[in-house]
């Protein structure tokens, strides 16, 4: 197969690229011309690269020709959605009807395999069970939900065949930092994960499953295993790194409008793909075997002072301490602004 992958220098598309078997298929990356994309890109042989901009349709059509599957993972993705919304909205709407363009033109018979995220379902903290049938309704500070909930209307609409997979909450290891957008999650919030291992099997699965796939829209999470409230996750996390519990002041966390949830269908992806191997776990003994023992030792007695000084970057509170009345609705809600 020929296959053409968006978005293959980002989290999900490198393990995609590190398992999809270039004997077997001639891979094509679409990448953007940098000195990181570059270098990433060395250590796979054996692939074509095609460097240039998504939101171009003359570097689009260029790695268009011929191609029998494309999987879509290019996105700005946040925080970088809200400090350049129009570079985000070039890149995942319009990178996005740029590409249906190239291949409706030069691969009229590419099986579209499409990125898209839980983001599309709005805030679900009082409803956590979510089904592919369900309304979609991102917040209205929701760019980046926005961008996605149009691009499968696009998708939909086209005239290739496609597949949708809507992305519940992605971990990798090393791939989240500590910062100010992690307190835009209700501690409440349910979550189920997947690993950045279970996804990208998921994406490399579907290729020679378009039959299976064709026209349908489906949830990719990781199953019951991977289920876990925000703040059992946080918790986890500062104690693999060595912080304690993830006990911060009152009002330092959102407490409305984010996303996130359980899907309730999302076993019927896994019967097509048999992608799933991972649990909470399994990502925690990966995640606490990241981060070196010394390193946890010298953090510990220094996790108060750290913590204290995480807090100090939390939008919420800040909204909360100044009275900010359009951000204490954005991150509280109308009823406890």
């Amino acid at each position: 197969m020929n296959i053409l992958i968006t978005g293959a220098t980002g989290n999900i598309g490198l393990e995609v690229l590190k398992r999809i078997d270039k004997k077997k298929h001639l891979i094509t990356v679409l990448a953007r011309n940098s000195k990181k994309n570059r270098k990433l890109l060395l250590q796979f042989e054996d692939i074509n690269i095609v460097y240039g901009d998504i939101s171009s349709q003359a570097d689009v059509n260029k790695a268009c020709v011929n191609q029998d599957y494309a999987i879509h993972l290019a996105a700005v993705i946040p925080p970088m959605v809200e400090k350049h919304p129009e570079l985000a909205k070039k890149i995942n709407l319009e990178g996005t009807r740029n590409l249906i363009k190239g291949l409706e033109q030069f691969s009229p018979s590419c099986f579209l395999i499409f990125s898209s995220s839980v983001t599309v379902y709005g805030d679900r903290l009082t409803t956590p069970n979510i089904s592919v049938n369900d309304p979609l309704q991102t917040t209205k500070w929701d760019e980046y939900g926005q961008a996605k909930i149009d691009s499968e209307e696009l998708i939909r609409n086209s005239k290739l065949d496609w597949t949708i997979y809507r992305l519940n909450a992605i971990m990798g290891i090393g791939s989240h930092k500590l910062s100010k957008i992690m307190f835009h999650v209700p501690l409440d919030t349910l979550m189920e994960i997947a690993t950045l291992n279970d996804t990208a099997n998921a994406f490399v699965n579907s290729i020679g499953k378009q039959e299976q796939l064709s026209k349908r829209i489906f949830n990719l999470g990781g199953g019951e295993s991977c289920i876990i409230s925000y703040q059992s996750f946080m918790d986890n996390a500062f104690e693999s790194f060595g912080l304690g519990k993830a006990n911060f002041p009152d009002k330092t966390f959102a407490e409305a409008n984010f996303h996130c949830g359980v899907y309730s269908d999302g076993q019927e992806l896994e019967e097509i793909l048999k992608f799933r191997s991972d649990s909470i776990d399994t990502y925690f003994e990966r995640f606490r075997a990241s981060v070196p023992k010394m390193q946890r030792l010298l953090t510990k007695p220094f996790g108060p002072i750290i913590k204290y000084l995480l807090a100090r970057i939390s939008e919420p509170r800040k909204a909360y301490k100044t009275k900010n009345e359009a951000l204490m609705i954005r991150f509280f809600g109308e009823k406890n602004r």
